[in-house]
């Protein structure tokens, strides 16, 4: 036989792809997946010839290609001499080429006379592989794709599940491919690494197909439990896409804007600052003063963001699964939780965690009394949760991280020692219960926990609870602009806030609160949309405080307490401006808890109900620790502390600068008068050289405007006729700053003339018993 007539034979005797997939021997299949060689096989796929030219086929270019786009050119093209030095090839490599592109042509008959001329065959049943890719799939194409099925998450998915297979069980996974699709796998995919592999199926069929073609061939090899685990990991992507949803609708969009209009969230967060350390104290920078560290940490903390809180690499290093974000009323706790959610919605942090279930404590409240599981309680406030099954809390692989919101609002009292102990998500107890063993990290595995509270609440962990502390401080500077240029759409009204905060030092310190921000932002935007954008905006920033001051009082109060009468109201601040008082006679800033029960003030009440004041640890002493408490800031203190003389004047006419007897004679004639309580305030201000009652004066003089004393209004027993309170206190600090040879005194009380108005800067009224 001549060579030319040895290759047509060779030519003959193969068979189509189909045929050669689906009539193999299993033990020629097992041989060809130990050749060492397979990777080299070369088949074109099965579509129309292209004409490529005269020039003979190139094929020193096969061993780079996966697959080809056009089939090899046709023997028809070649010469004889082409031929015959093909046949002299004896590698392996280029007889089972060849082979392989021989089989692939058998659909033509050659002539034994003229190999050039080709006659199409008409392919028989027994062409026909006994497997195709139609008959093996079936698509519901009434069923409505879940918006969940991606392509990341299935190319992810199906990876996962493939990569759980030895290196045999997955060779033999590939070859059922080729065996049953040999459309798409018209190349051995054994050459195929597991990424290029799943990339040929998705290339080729839907995601809902593509699952089911894996599914179909692993339940063939017996893997049985792998098919569950593709059920599972499309169960827990559609809850976690439905969970995501009903996460965005909650937590995307904030009502920042005066008059009830919700933004979204990234469209007026700022970024917080939270640091690595805890009892850090009040902010204690001062316009006037130079107040002395109250914290107890020597070292600088360092700042942190949300997305550094329980990452895989603290996990690595740490056995604590809880963490506590502390801070003060109306510091930013609320916002982090909001920017800890949303980035986990969007994958730009915590990608570890499968599932994350904020658990608002007021919303908790509504449970209480209830016999419920940690796993119903997830379901009934995320009804999306209702496909997890049971074995989902508790499998490793599915990480579910726990925000308790506002542990201070908890109105029960949160005992490690006597609680019952919870293993099980899935047992039923109280709510109590289930708080603690969240903490505790009892109920799951790998569960994590962040809680969110006010400082004093972490003395109820025990310290073998293996927590983490960190401590949102608010805004810094930059941050705060930049809340502001994001909460005023107009660029120039957002400029001119910008330059009322910096115009004023106590402002801008104050600001580092966000709730502070809040107000301030609530009120320029309701005189620019009452009076325009150039409208005068307030010279008082006793105004500010006292609309700080209702909102920590009754807006923030609300979630935690009952609701507190008028009067109960009333004495809490008397007995808190009363303390404020005589520490800022002192020069103290901060006081012992155990002084601080003394003076018949509840702690719970200041601390935990309203937020005025604050609960920390200092260390004065080596291997000594001590609660001390102070107000949030020692601005607030001093505001306080004019508010109690403001009140105690007001309702019980005692001028609390005069001394008892000289009170006690005065009293047999006549009552003070406010002009004598201002005199007498002015005068206890100027005896002080360091400026300890600076701000204290100037809130005093700030409650005699109009505006200040109508909301504060609910808090004296009877309306206040003071018809010419402030022209008679503009005289009264005109003649002082006359009388005084004091430069810094004489700015200080500049500042009182500044906080009762620009009308009260030009007002010519004279006290006529100054």
């Amino acid at each position: 036989m001549s060579d030319t007539d040895e290759a047509m034979a060779i030519q003959s005797e193969g068979s189509s792809i189909g045929e050669a997939a689906s009539g193999r021997r299993e033990s020629e299949l097992e041989e060809e997946l130990e050749d060492d060689d397979e990777d080299l096989y070369y088949i074109p796929p099965r579509r129309p010839s292209l004409d490529l030219g005269p020039s003979p086929m190139d094929t020193t270019h096969w061993d780079y290609v996966d697959q080809a786009l056009s089939p090899a050119q046709s023997y028809s093209t070649m010469t004889s001499e082409v031929l015959d030095k093909m046949e002299e090839d004896d590698t392996s490599s280029t007889s089972v080429r060849r082979q392989r592109a021989d089989s692939y042509s058998s659909c033509y008959s050659v002539d034994s006379d003229d190999c050039e001329k080709k006659i199409r065959k008409v392919r028989s049943k027994e062409d026909v592989p006994e497997s195709s890719d139609t008959n093996k799939l079936i698509e519901n194409t009434s069923e409505k794709r879940h918006p969940s099925l991606t392509i990341p998450f299935t190319f992810k998915a199906i990876s996962k599940i493939l990569g759980k297979l030895s290196e045999f069980e997955l060779r033999g996974f590939k070859r059922m491919l080729w065996k049953y699709y040999p459309q798409s796998f018209n190349t051995p995919p054994q050459n195929m690494d597991l990424v290029d592999l799943v990339d040929r199926l998705l290339e080729c069929y839907s995601l809902e197909n593509s699952f089911q073609i894996t599914k179909t061939h692993l339940a063939e090899m017996g893997k049985k439990k792998l098919v569950d685990y593709v059920d599972t990991l499309c169960i827990r992507n559609e809850v976690r896409y439905e969970l995501a949803e009903c996460l965005k609708q909650k937590y995307g969009e904030v009502c920042e804007d005066y008059g009830g209009e919700k933004r979204p969230f990234d469209d007026v967060h700022t970024t917080l600052k939270i640091v690595s350390t805890c009892d850090n104290g009040p902010n204690i920078e001062h316009e006037v003063m130079k107040i002395g560290k109250l914290d107890s940490n020597q070292e600088a903390p360092k700042e942190i963001s949300t997305a550094d809180i329980l990452t895989p690499k603290y996990l690595e290093t740490s056995s604590s699964k809880l963490v506590l974000l502390t801070g003060v009323a109306g510091s930013g706790k609320s916002m982090a939780v909001r920017r800890l959610v949303l980035d986990w919605i969007e994958e730009r942090a915590h990608k570890h965690v499968t599932f994350l279930f904020p658990l608002p404590v007021r919303e908790l409240k509504q449970f209480e009394g209830e016999k419920l599981s940690l796993a119903g309680l997830v379901k009934k406030l995320y009804p999306a949760t209702e496909k997890l099954r049971d074995g989902d809390y508790r499998c490793d692989e599915c990480q579910m991280m726990f925000v308790l919101e506002g542990l201070d609002e908890y109105p029960w009292k949160i005992d490690f020692e006597n609680t019952e102990l919870l293993t099980d998500p899935t047992d039923t107890s109280n709510l109590k219960a289930i708080v603690v063993n969240l903490m505790r990290a009892r109920l799951l595995y790998r569960g994590l926990c962040l809680v969110t509270t006010r400082p004093y609440v972490r003395a109820c962990v025990p310290w073998d609870a293996h927590y983490r502390e960190i401590e949102v401080l608010g805004f810094r500077d930059t941050q705060r602009d930049e809340y502001f240029q994001k909460r005023f759409k107009d660029s120039n009204q957002a400029a001119r806030v910008i330059d009322y905060i910096n115009s004023t030092k106590t402002l801008r310190v104050m600001c580092h609160l966000p709730l502070f921000c809040s107000i301030v932002a609530d009120e320029c935007q309701r005189i620019f949309k009452e009076k325009g954008t150039h409208a005068e905006l307030p010279n008082s920033i006793t105004y500010m405080y006292t609309k700080l001051l209702f909102s920590l009082l009754r807006q923030n109060r609300k979630w935690r307490a009952p609701e507190n009468s008028v009067d109960k109201e009333r004495d809490l601040l008397i007995k808190l401006g009363k303390l404020a008082f005589s520490m800022l006679e002192q020069g103290q800033y901060k006081i012992t808890q155990t002084d601080w029960k003394e003076k018949g003030i509840n702690d719970l009440e200041a601390v935990s109900y309203t937020g005025l004041c604050m609960q920390y640890v200092t260390k004065p002493y080596v291997l000594f620790n001590e609660n001390v408490l102070s107000f949030i800031h020692p601005t607030m203190q001093e505001y306080l502390a004019a508010l109690y003389a403001m009140l105690t004047f007001a309702n019980l006419g005692k001028n609390i600068f005069e001394e008892k007897l000289k009170i006690k004679v005065k009293g047999m004639f006549r009552g003070p008068t406010p002009s004598e309580m201002y005199k007498n305030a002015v005068d206890r201000s100027l005896q002080c050289e360091d400026g300890r009652l600076d701000f204290f004066l100037r809130f005093l003089f700030g409650m005699t405007l109009k505006t200040n004393q109508e909301l504060l209004q609910p808090f004296f027993t009877s309306p206040l006729k003071w018809p010419t309170a402030t022209g008679d206190a503009a005289a009264l600090i005109r003649k002082r700053m006359k009388d005084s040879q004091n430069p810094e005194r004489n700015r200080n009380l500049h500042c009182c003339l500044k906080e009762l108005g620009s009308q009260s800067l030009g007002s010519v009224s004279s006290l006529t018993d100054c």
